[in-house]
């Protein structure tokens, strides 16, 4: 691993990392399910974070055997009906929806000049982050639109380094999923994983929870 002083930047996820809009997307997907009679369950859920929109509905597809009874125009329709149910839901979203200690951290990457970027497989990133208030914070985004391959491919945070000018070696990126580690670790960059240290083993650095994540935390681990 790095030492902690070669480190000039920080790319997050979106969902599940900032804020708890993991918890919409979960909702506007068993809402689809239900539609297309596939079971929700607690595995299906769990993989579809950090997933980008059409793999998840793929996902959610095969899970109820329905892989092939779709085109893909169908398909398209499908995913952009989760998307208007997603935008519904995030309506009521505040800085109250920020997970703990988020903003804070931000804010002392921000006043220590590391630079920042968004590495989201969410299109509606940008509304999300202006709603939160969170946006002056960030230097670069990457536009998943753009991408050609979703998470856990590296593609979307090797993208989140150039944005930033930086080598991948210079970055550390911040994830809550198996998805988005791998993604990291294939950039060739440090991985820091939120959540159960169990499921997220894979992790170069891991914190239950996001008030744990701080810049004194962070140095503490990597040295």
């Amino acid at each position: 691993m790095v030492k902690f002083e070669q480190i000039k930047g920080f790319i997050f996820d979106l969902d599940g990392v900032i804020a708890n809009t993991s918890l919409y997307h979960g909702q506007a997907w068993h809402q689809l399910a239900d539609e297309l009679g596939v079971t929700w369950t607690e595995d299906l859920a769990n993989q579809l974070k950090g997933v980008a929109r059409m793999d998840s509905l793929n996902l959610i597809l095969k899970a109820g055997g329905k892989e092939n009874d779709y085109t893909e125009a169908e398909k398209e329709k499908l995913a952009a009906k989760k998307n208007e149910n997603y935008l519904g839901l995030l309506d009521s979203l505040s800085q109250d929806d920020i997970l703990p200690g988020m903003k804070e951290f931000i804010e002392d990457l921000s006043a220590h000049h590391y630079l920042v970027s968004l590495a989201s497989s969410s299109k509606n990133s940008p509304i999300v982050l202006k709603k939160l208030d969170l946006a002056k914070y960030f230097d670069g985004k990457v536009d998943p639109a753009t991408l050609t391959h979703g998470k856990p491919d590296p593609e979307i945070y090797v993208r989140g380094a150039e944005v930033l000018n930086l080598k991948p070696e210079e970055c550390i990126g911040l994830e809550d999923a198996i998805a988005g580690v791998k993604s990291i670790n294939g950039a060739h960059e440090t991985s820091l994983g939120i959540g159960d240290p169990k499921i997220l083993n894979e992790a170069d650095l891991n914190f239950n929870d996001t008030s744990e994540v701080t810049l004194e935390n962070i140095k503490k681990a990597m040295d």
